[in-house]
């Protein structure tokens, strides 16, 4: 039996989303080698799949990977948590302080293990060990590195062609599918813009983090995650495209046309250019028409990046990187459109520790790429801005953690990468033919699913070569997405308040106006209970709440009544059931989902109903043989080799396991245990 080290360096490669079901087929029809390579040298349970911790969302099972505890007891319980001043109010989750478990990263370095967490999300940030050992990379959010502070202006199309009479910008326009970018109803949409916040604007502005309450009320299927989360809106530039005039240096037949940057503060003088054969085939972008060399010259349908240019932002200046692609280009250079990504502040190493980290990167491997997040219902967007970017920044993240295990010799890494995610809030719910999205494919957009599985095969492949090396290396995820059989119910929707099924109940009561129409406003004197994020129900309380009406008294029978009612509800398109299982708080402890961070009643929302992922239990299977199980595959040191094993794995293994390879103490509020099935000597 062994009790010391039988692995000196373990590398953990986490995939936010990646389903086992689905990597399973793929493996099994040869599209994924890498992944089966990781298979083949190590262990997994034949279906691949690790039982999920509860809730099956993002910054509860990372935290659960890393601290080997049940959400209940680390108290990151979902993206948001409850505000402790206003019961319809949620703050943002993501910070290292509202994590009440030790991280294993804590107990490593402790124990002289150098120590790397890159863009861990949940718990990562800021770091809560001040050991010289422990070296930590974001982890506010979960797209991708610096994307939360460092977002100094927005992704945008370019349309430019010989109709359009005057320059236009439109920030923050959703698009559906089948839409132009041709803006001919401007003012229209200028009106609806006033005042209005997107979600991108708190999400990669830095402010999300700072502590506000934030209050969102989910009153209808449109208000839900599964509408607005594939819907992310993007920039529109329309302008002129003209004889080019007075510049230093225009080839012959260049036509021009201008891009706005800055939230349209900034104007960019921009060439469509001919190539040899005297069709125009080239972009060109410069700072000024009295530059003879441009920023950049970007070719039909070719992507590059790095592209730094000035961007201003609050009134101050930065400079920002970005990527260009071609979309379309006219041969005859009637039109022309191109996408411009985020572009992020190349200075910025506020969530690098040390800071050092950042610079040694970007000299090394490249400035961060920004990803891409337009596409939704736009199959040409997908394939040729969404998955490109990507894939680069994929290829990015791969160089750069390889560089920083190699010149720093880290003994344990934590990595993060959220691309199969990302897609899958996008596309996953056109991923089956329904009345909603009846202008899209659904073979085509498995077809999607399946090329950003692709994208993470070659993303791991470029980490085999550790197996080679005396490291441990273990894939593992935070949850699947499915593709849901249909529409979910405005019933639990993670962010923030759905008041659908509780107003029908009852139990939930909003403010009315002259007409009679509901209001964004609970009506305190009325409301017995709310439903708050995805898996809680929340009694209003005489003297936990200002506002209370129920008598703590009548508790126990208020919350048997509310169950009940949940159970008895039926979807009235289908007539089944929404509501797989209801407890109230003290029974959750079984599902580790109880305490001060959790409701009085916590339910789940029933498979066939459910959305991709984060209002449903982890066994859930959905459409097109996906399922909100995440996957468990380790492989080198001190692991079996083309082992599987029938034990049920579960997210509070991952974290005991990996102490008991590296032959350190477990994290102080561990509670899972290793998986000793898979080691080579007897644990």
């Amino acid at each position: 039996m062994n009790r010391g080290s039988t692995s000196e360096k373990v590398i953990v490669l986490g995939i936010d989303g990646m389903d086992p079901r689905i990597t399973k087929k793929l493996v099994d029809e040869g599209k994924l080698p890498n992944i089966r390579a990781f298979i083949e040298r190590g262990s997994a349970r034949e279906d691949l799949v690790l039982m999920g911790a509860i809730p099956t969302v993002t910054p509860p099972c990372w935290t659960t990977l890393a601290t080997g505890a049940y959400p209940g007891t680390h108290g990151i319980t979902d993206f948001w948590r409850q505000s402790r001043k206003n019961l319809d109010a949620v703050t943002y989750n993501l910070n290292s302080q509202f994590c009440e478990a030790e991280p294993l990263w804590n107990t490593a370095a402790a124990a002289g293990k150098k120590t790397l967490v890159w863009h861990w999300p949940g718990s990562s940030w800021p770091p809560t060990s001040d050991s010289p050992n422990l070296h930590v990379v974001d982890g506010t959010q979960p797209e991708s590195v610096n994307m939360a502070v460092a977002c100094i202006d927005w992704e945008r199309i370019v349309v430019a062609n010989e109709d359009v009479q005057e320059v236009v910008f439109v920030p923050k326009m959703e698009r559906a599918q089948g839409m132009g970018c041709i803006i001919t109803y401007l003012n229209d949409l200028l009106g609806e813009k006033e005042n209005q916040e997107t979600s991108a604007d708190l999400w990669f502005s830095g402010e999300i983090t700072d502590g506000r309450d934030m209050k969102t009320y989910i009153m209808t299927y449109e208000d839900t995650e599964l509408y607005v989360g594939c819907r992310i809106a993007y920039d529109v530039v329309n302008s002129p495209l003209k004889e080019a005039v007075n510049w230093a240096d225009a080839p012959e037949g260049a036509k021009e046309f201008t891009v706005l940057t800055s939230d349209g503060l900034l104007r960019r003088p921009a060439l469509i250019l001919k190539g040899e054969d005297g069709t125009y085939d080239r972009v060109a972008l410069y700072r000024s028409k009295k530059d003879t060399q441009p920023l950049v010259v970007v070719k039909r349908g070719e992507m590059i990046g790095d592209i730094v240019d000035t961007i201003q932002k609050d009134e101050k200046t930065y400079q920002g990187s970005r990527a260009f692609k071609v979309l379309e280009l006219a041969e005859d250079g009637s039109e022309v459109r191109f996408w411009m990504s985020a572009a992020l502040d190349i200075a910025n190493d506020d969530i690098w520790s040390p800071p050092s980290l950042y610079q040694q990167v970007i000299q090394n491997v490249g400035l961060v790429p920004p990803v891409g997040l337009v596409g939704g219902e736009n199959p040409e967007l997908i394939e040729h801005a969404f998955i490109p970017a990507w894939e680069i920044y994929c290829q990015w993240q791969a160089r750069a953690l390889n560089h920083l295990i190699a010149e720093n010799q880290y003994d344990l890494v934590f990595s993060h990468l959220h691309n199969v995610d990302c897609g899958g809030h996008q596309l996953w719910h056109c991923a089956k033919n329904q009345p909603e999205w009846a202008h899209t494919d659904e073979k085509q957009y498995q077809g999607f699913i399946e090329e950003f599985y692709r994208q993470t095969d070659r993303y791991l492949g470029q980490f085999l070569h550790y197996l080679d090396e005396n490291y441990t290396v273990l894939i593992v995820s935070d949850h699947g997405l499915i593709v849901g059989e249909g529409i979910p119910p405005v019933l639990g929707d993670s962010s923030g308040v759905t008041t659908g099924v509780m107003e029908e109940l009852g139990y939930t009561v909003l403010e009315k106006d002259e007409n009679g129409e509901s209001l964004r406003n609970v009506d305190w004197s009325k409301t017995k209970a709310i439903n708050s994020r995805a898996h809680w129900i929340y009694l209003n309380l005489k003297g936990r709440y200002e506002h209370g009406i129920v008598d703590p008294a009548e508790k126990y029978a208020l919350e048997e009544q509310i169950i009940d009612d949940l159970y008895n509800y039926r979807d009235p398109k289908t007539g089944k059931r929404i509501v797989s299982i209801a407890m109230r708080d003290k029974e959750a402890a079984i599902l580790g989902v109880n305490g001060k961070d959790c409701g009085d009643i916590f339910f789940c929302i029933e498979e066939g109903f459910s959305r991709v992922h984060g209002d449903s239990l982890p066994t859930y299977w959905g459409y097109a043989n996906t399922s909100v199980s995440p996957v468990f595959i380790a492989a080198g040191q001190g692991i079996k080799q083309g082992y599987q094993t029938e034990r049920v794995i579960r997210q509070v293994d991952v974290a005991p396991t990996i102490a008991a390879l590296m032959g350190i103490g477990f994290p102080r509020e561990c509670e899972g245990a290793p998986v000793y099935q898979i080691f080579k000597e007897a644990f």
